[in-house]
């Protein structure tokens, strides 16, 4: 048993018998789709931050390694500090207008 695998199990707290095998069905990220047909929604959103403002990217369809990818492009052209957390990209300030022509450029469908 790999050394983190236990952290994915639910359920299962202990088991005695020898023939026990947890078998654990992840979900399977679904593919990126192409820019083109993803939908992204850009927002403003301060609820539970202590009052601090974050622009949220929301709606993209993929691996979580072309989010981070994603959120981390976003982050160098605007020149903020963010993260991607929950399939969301968040962008620290108030950049609604300049994301959704980042995005544009980038060849996403903004909202």
């Amino acid at each position: 048993m790999a050394k983190k695998e236990h952290k994915g199990r639910t359920g299962v707290v202990y088991s005695t018998s020898e023939e026990f095998n947890y078998s654990y069905d992840g979900e399977a990220e679904s593919e990126t789709l192409p820019a083109d047909k993803q939908k992204l929604k850009v927002l403003l959103d301060s609820k539970g931050r202590a009052g601090k403002t974050v622009t949220a990217v929301t709606g993209f369809v993929g691996t979580t390694a072309d989010l981070e990818d994603l959120g981390k492009k976003l982050k160098n052209k605007l020149g903020v500090g963010g993260s991607v957390k929950e399939g969301e990209v968040l962008i620290q300030g108030d950049f609604r207008v300049r994301l959704v022509s980042l995005l544009n450029e980038l060849g996403y469908k903004v909202k």
